[in-house]
């Protein structure tokens, strides 16, 4: 057994983890009808031995399904839905954050509820397709622009999607402000052009985020809350002109006694180094993700600059990736083809060493 890091406990929030790793949020696309499934309750118990599993992206109101089948946890059905994973992950030993991800104008009508809007910080289409079960691929819908009091509903909405979440069973809940959606929508310089103060300057366009962060720590509790974020990635259309600035400012502003903070780093990306840029401005926990293999996990924290290492596709090929580590054995490789299909195929069909 190979003595790692990697493998050691960690605090996290009120909480202490097996370990120093954490399952990336993946969305899987399994949420037939938008609510949680066994299936699903499988797929997250299978991975319960990593320190922290993180959900895929789920919807904290109706405006937010951009996708086609992926979960919501705003209604009483949902929660209902979520106590079955929460459990299942429980019984394994394991620990368990929702990620709240309103999709913004990353999006397609087509996909959503009757009666939901697509809506943005401002009225710009996302450059892209979208998967629709009923139309196949389609152009994103064109957003709405946002207005203050729609602002402040989907704020007060992330909050009662926070508190449904708990009741649900979850330890926690991560404010998905990256990879192109509505938060990292407000925060970036292309589909954010507003002129009042949720556009412009750089405190004007991190409003958003930080006063949704602000909302749901004051209904769970900032050591039940943590944030996502992405900087230089451009995925789903999204431009921060000022990246290294911006999120700068987003290290600063970011309270320190949140359960942690969570870094996509970007690979190739120059402008700045994330990892140094963050740990040398945020003292609170935290983590990094995206390429990670065992070795360049365990040269990361030797550096003391994470407290904890994210896996996206190596969670998914293995469900036993602890263990795998600890014994020094061979991993498996994802099925991309199977990532977003409705079914147990490239989902809960993985086998561990047992």
């Amino acid at each position: 057994m190979e003595n790692l890091t990697l493998l050691t406990q960690v605090k996290l929030g009120a909480y202490s983890l097996q370990n120093r790793i954490a399952m990336a949020p993946m969305t899987r696309c399994r949420a037939i009808g938008n609510v949680a499934n066994s299936l699903m309750a499988e797929y997250y118990a299978q991975r319960a031995s990593v320190g922290l599993i993180i959900t895929e992206g789920v919807a904290p109101s109706a405006n937010g399904l951009g996708y086609a089948r992926i979960p919501g946890i705003y209604s009483q059905a949902q929660v209902e839905s979520w106590k079955q994973v929460t459990a299942a992950v429980h019984a394994k030993g394991g620990k368990i954050f929702m990620q709240l991800m309103h999709t913004g104008r990353v999006s397609h009508i087509a996909n959503m509820p009757e009666g939901a809007v697509v809506l943005a910080p401002s009225a710009v289409a996302a450059q892209g397709k979208m998967w629709t079960d009923s139309q196949a691929m389609q152009d994103n819908s064109a957003p709405e622009e946002m207005t203050l009091a729609q602002i402040a509903e989907t704020i007060a909405e992330y909050a009662q999607a926070a508190k449904n979440a708990i009741e649900a069973g979850f330890d926690g809940v991560e404010l998905h402000a990256a990879s192109g959606y509505l938060p990292n929508q407000f925060l970036s310089t292309n589909a954010n052009l507003r002129t009042d103060n949720y556009g412009g300057s750089i405190e004007n366009r991190a409003r958003f985020v930080l006063e949704t962060l602000a909302a749901m720590t004051a209904v769970v509790g900032s050591e039940r809350v943590g944030i996502k974020l992405s900087p230089g990635m451009n995925f789903n259309d999204i431009l921060v002109s000022d990246t290294a600035e911006m999120f700068s400012y987003l290290a600063k502003n970011i309270p320190t006694d949140l359960a942690y903070l969570h870094v996509m780093r970007i690979p190739g990306y120059a402008e700045f180094d994330v990892v140094e840029t963050f740990r040398s401005l945020y003292t609170g926990t935290l983590m990094f993700g995206c390429g990670f293999d065992k070795e360049t996990g365990e040269a990361l924290l030797a550096t003391g600059k994470a407290d904890l290492v994210v896996y996206g596709n190596l969670m998914i090929a293995n469900p036993d990736l602890p263990t795998r580590f600890a014994k020094n054995e061979a991993l498996q490789q994802a099925k991309n083809s199977t990532f977003y299909t409705p079914d147990a195929k490239g989902y809960t069909d993985y086998p561990t060493l047992n």
